[in-house]
Formats: structure tokens, sequence, C-alpha cells
């Protein structure tokens, strides 16, 4: 069964079809796309297939991909989760998006510090890591203010529209 978690403020719940919608606005958005090493979605189909490539990463256990719901709201406004996931090595890498509405408001650092809770206690992990690329000021800054160390630079490491970009790395450590 797919974890429920909870916060103050939202509710990180299973991904399903009918959050297509909500997947397509945020990843359709050239401003949460830019720093993302995905190309912004065009067609709705594409956002079906995320809902399918994120239940599907979770049966198989390479990842865990919650949806962000606003509590008294309905519809996702962003996701969060797990990529990379290793059982044996304990370590998984955490990616995140918002939809441009619902920035500054707290909710990334409230998603990210329930879900490295959820990884450390209920995963096992051991460490968390996280790959920003070096222009995404926000992302960095999120990162830093969750307790994340930032370990070095990956050069030309993902690319954005057929162009390399250099990324950070960043970790966290159950015994940080």
């Amino acid at each position: 069964m797919f974890p429920l978690l909870e916060t103050e403020r939202l509710l990180l719940r299973e991904i399903v079809m009918e959050d297509a919608a909500g997947i397509f606005a945020c990843f359709s958005n050239e401003n949460v796309t830019r720093y993302y090493g995905q190309e912004t979605l065009t067609h709705f189909e594409q956002a079906e297939a995320f809902v399918d490539f994120f239940a599907n990463s979770y049966r198989e256990r390479r990842g865990i991909r919650w949806g962000i719901e606003i509590k008294g709201y309905e519809g996702l406004v962003g996701t969060i989760g797990f990529n990379a996931w290793s059982s044996k090595h304990k370590r998984a890498e955490i990616g995140y998006e918002i939809h441009p509405d619902h920035w500054r408001k707290g909710y990334s650092l409230e998603a990210l510090a329930k879900v490295i809770s959820y990884g450390f206690d209920e995963l096992g992990l051991t460490r968390i890591g996280a790959v920003v690329f070096t222009e995404n000021e926000a992302s960095h800054q999120l990162l830093v203010k969750a307790g994340f160390q930032k370990e070095g630079i990956l050069r030309d490491y993902m690319y954005q529209n057929g162009k390399a970009y250099d990324t950070c790395v960043y970790s966290y450590l159950k015994n940080n």
C-alpha cells in the first residue's frame, strides 16, 4: 500500500491517473522545467506517461514519488520523492517541483522535511542525495535550509534542451 504522509498544511499522496492534469500544469511550465533535466511537456499524454512511470518506479522499488496537495484544495501543486533508490546501499536521490503559483510559501521545505524523515525512518536510508543545476539558486537555498551539505560539482552532468549543464551534488546523512 502506498504511504500517505501528512504535514501541517499538506497531504503527500499517491499520484493517480486523475492527477495527470496537475502533472501537466507543472511540467508544461518552462519556469518549472528549466532546471529540471526534463524537457517541457507539450502533450497531455506525456503527463499520463509520467503517472505510469511514477507507479512503475514504486512497484519496482526504484523510487517513490508523492503528489503534493494542499489540505482543503483538490489537485496536485507539485511532486516530491526519491529516485535512484537503492535499498542495498541505503541511499536515494530526492527530487521535487512545485507549480510557480505556489512558490515562496514554504510548501517545498515542509514536504522535504517530511520525506527526509520517511526516508530515514521507514526506508532505512543512511544517505539522501540531491543533484541541482548550478544556476538554480532557489533549490540550493532550499536544500541548505533543510540540512543538506554541498559536496561538489558534477561537470556537464545533465542535459536540458540539448545543452550540457554543470550540477551541484548535495547530501543529507542520517547521522548529520
